[in-house]
């Protein structure tokens, strides 16, 4: 256990836990939107910066969701710097998706109301990586990825179209923190919009009760995994009870 102050509260914590998760902890608001309990940090939105001190004096700011407590580390969350720092970020992202009613609540947190740059549109997508890390790590698919370079840098699956790794579960939906990529069942047919494609996959049917419960591809997914026949898991759930 180490000893650390955040916003001077002086607080313990295990050794290797990450700034942003003891904040969390203490309810300790910082702002984020690439970081979530079920992957590995990232780092990649930097709104969850903060001030640190160590115990030898040394000051600078650093992504929290990155950054492992240590004795006698003192953490300011909200300084001046670091509010015009978010500030600066906010106006940013605002630009880049204008239609994200999220960035656009997060922003009035922050104080910002408008962004002086130039408004684009990249269908809410703020490259936080997060469909594309749990799609790797507890997926285990990898079949988004982020591709190109700078400003041409978006999320993609294979050339655009190749869908033939994605078995359709719909975590990527679940972990957007921007609404960029939505899913919708209907009949018998689960639709994935993604900001640069569209992927539809037939639904199975229950035998019992005639219910559409999940993709085919998933199905076939967890069979394989789990070493199950596949017919164990043609039956929907309560059914199979």
């Amino acid at each position: 256990m180490v000893n650390l102050t955040i916003d001077g509260k002086k607080l313990t914590a295990v050794e290797g836990q990450m700034v942003l998760d003891v904040a969390k902890a203490h309810f300790i608001y910082i702002p984020t939107l690439c970081a979530h309990e079920s992957v590995a940090p990232y780092g990649a939105c930097r709104l969850c910066m903060v001030e640190i001190t160590n115990k030898a004096g040394r000051s600078r700011m650093v992504t929290s969701c990155l950054y492992p407590v240590e004795e006698g580390l003192v953490v300011k969350t909200n300084s001046e710097k670091l509010t015009k720092h978010r500030q600066m970020l906010i106006k940013l992202l605002m630009a880049r998706v204008p239609d994200s009613d999220v960035i656009k609540e997060m922003a009035g947190k922050l104080g910002v109301t408008s962004t002086p740059f130039p408004l684009e549109d990249h269908h809410k997508c703020i490259l936080c990586a997060l469909c594309t890390r749990v799609c790797a790590e507890v997926v285990g698919q990898s079949a988004i990825s982020l591709v190109n370079r700078g400003s041409e840098r978006e999320m993609a699956i294979p050339f655009f179209e190749n869908n033939d790794a994605c078995i359709a579960c719909g975590s990527c939906s679940y972990i957007c923190p921007t609404g960029a990529i939505t899913l919708e069942d209907k009949g018998d047919t689960r639709t994935i919009n993604m900001p640069n494609n569209k992927m539809t996959f037939k639904m199975q049917k229950c035998p019992v009760c005639g219910k559409f419960y999940a993709p085919k591809k998933q199905i076939e997914f967890m069979a394989q995994k789990s070493g199950r026949p596949l017919s164990f898991f043609e039956t929907c759930p309560e059914c199979r009870k």
